[in-house]
Formats: C-alpha cells, sequence, structure tokens
C-alpha cells in the first residue's frame, strides 16, 4: 500500500472515466442523507454535514452524487458551503426530473421547460459552469422521452451540462435514450442483497457506460451472525457493510458505488472498504449466497 492511498483509502478502488473523458475514483460518496428526515429541508447538525463533505474529498473521494430534489436544494447547498471552489479532480454530479410535496413524497416531473429551470438552479445553488453528470432522475411517463433528453441534449450543447445519465431505468430505456442523445451513467438501486437491475449492469459494463448502484450497502439477512458475510468479514477485520461495498467494487469496473452517510466516523469506514481485497473464493461465495 503506497502512503498517498494509505492517506486516502478511496484511491484503492481505482479510476473510472465517465463518458470515457471525465476521470473519477470508482468509490464516491451520495449526499442525500445531508438534509432532515425524509429527505426534506436542513439537515440536524449542518456543520456536520460540512465535515463529512471535507473529510470524504480528504479521503480521496472525487464523485459526489446529489439531486435538486434533495431538501430540496439543500444538498447542493452545502456541497457549495463545503467544497467550493472545487479542486480540479472533483467532479459533482446533480439529477432533475423529481418534485417534491413534502418529506418522503417524490413526483416524476419531467416537463422540458421544468428540466431547464431546474438545471439552472443547480448550476447557481452547486456554483458551478458547466455540470460534469447530469442525471433525468426518473423518466416522467406523462411526457416523451424525447422532449425529455432532447432538452439535456440542448443544455449539453449550450456548455451547461458535460456528460448526461439516467435513473431507475430499464435496458430497453437505455437503448431508446441512446438513439437520442449520449448516455454516460446509469443509476439504479443494486446491491449484493438486491440484484434487480443485474441486466442493466451488465448492459452498462458491455457499453461502458458508469453504472452508479444507489442503497448500495444493503446486506439482507448475508450479515446475521454466522452468515456468510458474517463469517469473510471476521476474516478481514472488516464490517458487512465494508464486504458488500468491496464486493460491489470488484464485481465490474464500471461500478461506481456511492455510499451516503451523515457522520465523519460512518463515512471514514465507508470509505476503507476500497481497500478490502476479496479473494476469488471469496467473491464467487459471496455472489451465491446471495
Amino acid at each position: 500500500m503506497t502512503s498517498d492511498i494509505g492517506k486516502q483509502p478511496a484511491k484503492a478502488a481505482g479510476t473510472y472515466r465517465i463518458g470515457g473523458d471525465l476521470p473519477v475514483d470508482r468509490l464516491g460518496y451520495g449526499a442525500m442523507q445531508l438534509t432532515g428526515p425524509g429527505v426534506w429541508g436542513d439537515p440536524k447538525d449542518p456543520a456536520e454535514a460540512v465535515r463529512v463533505l471535507r473529510r470524504a474529498y480528504e479521503l480521496g473521494v472525487t464523485f459526489i452524487d446529489t439531486a435538486d430534489s434533495y431538501g430540496p436544494f439543500v444538498s447542493e447547498l452545502l456541497i457549495r458551503e463545503a467544497l467550493h471552489p472545487y479542486a480540479d479532480d472533483l467532479v459533482i454530479a446533480t439529477k432533475a426530473g423529481l418534485t417534491r410535496g413534502g418529506p418522503g413524497d417524490w413526483r416524476p416531473l419531467g416537463r422540458p421547460e421544468y428540466l431547464r429551470q431546474q438545471c439552472e438552479l443547480s448550476l447557481r445553488h452547486l456554483g458551478l459552469d458547466c455540470i460534469p453528470l447530469y442525471q433525468l432522475h426518473r423518466i416522467d411517463q406523462q411526457v416523451p422521452l424525447a422532449d425529455q433528453l432532447g432538452e439535456l441534449a440542448l443544455l449539453k450543447q449550450e456548455g451547461k451540462i458535460r456528460h448526461i445519465g439516467l435513473s431507475e431505468v430499464t435496458v430497453a430505456q437505455i437503448e431508446a435514450a441512446q438513439a437520442i442523445t449520449p448516455i454516460a451513467s446509469v443509476q439504479n438501486l443494486y446491491n449484493l442483497a438486491d440484484r434487480g437491475a443485474e441486466d442493466v449492469l451488465d448492459h452498462c459494463a458491455r457499453n461502458d457506460l458508469a453504472f452508479i448502484p444507489w442503497f448500495p450497502i444493503a446486506t439482507g439477512n448475508l450479515a446475521r451472525p454466522g452468515g456468510p458475510l458474517d463469517a469473510i468479514a471476521t476474516e478481514h477485520g472488516a464490517t458487512p457493510a465494508q464486504l458488500a461495498l468491496a464486493w460491489l467494487l470488484r464485481r465490474s469496473p464500471v461500478m461506481l458505488p456511492i455510499p451516503g452517510t451523515s457522520s465523519v466516523a460512518h463515512l471514514e469506514e465507508n470509505v476503507a472498504a476500497a481497500e478490502v481485497q476479496l479473494t476469488d473464493d471469496e467473491f464467487e461465495a459471496l455472489t451465491k449466497a446471495a
């Protein structure tokens, strides 16, 4: 282990180039939990939220994922407060396409004028001239896909977006989107215990699209005492959550896990997962166990 990795454990995860030209360290940070209950309003401890973001970068995290709907805008504003002006190697990804009616209330909204408004607001709130990765948070079934992605393509042409991503989509939807505009990433629910998006991940791997699994450290009953995660974790001196992240990083080179937390201690535990190296047998055992 080099001294750089020792000080910045996220570097041990290796790098990936989003869209072929945007390098990030593969273990990122998801900023949804920096808000209040129900992903609504301000956090209980805003100062701790700022510390978490700054510590993430200190640990080598160069990919931070957020959304305009987290708060709304609370997460984006905290990122700006903590990290602006941004380091050259720090990539901020955000999303639009879900509107909020209150705590825990999420509603797709993909009208072109709304997506443009939200992009402009995210640029302002984050303090950016161009958003490195802008993701359609959900496809709005009430609006033609060509209208939704067409607007994002226009924003890209105007230099306000560098790359376009999708969230919670099927392989067929990815292919339909690619026919409209280049897609650089896909963000779907995926973890060791829930692999419903396996076909989407495989499609992303074949086509060199970043796959950003949300809810990445869920382990289900695999972490039960005496279970497969528990036994391997004991051998590595790691936690089951760290093993779940290590499994994701090993699963595919296009995988960019974004574990989120609102505490520095938990952040440090998550990032340390990048240094956990599973053997072939351990990886296969965890894969089969789930």
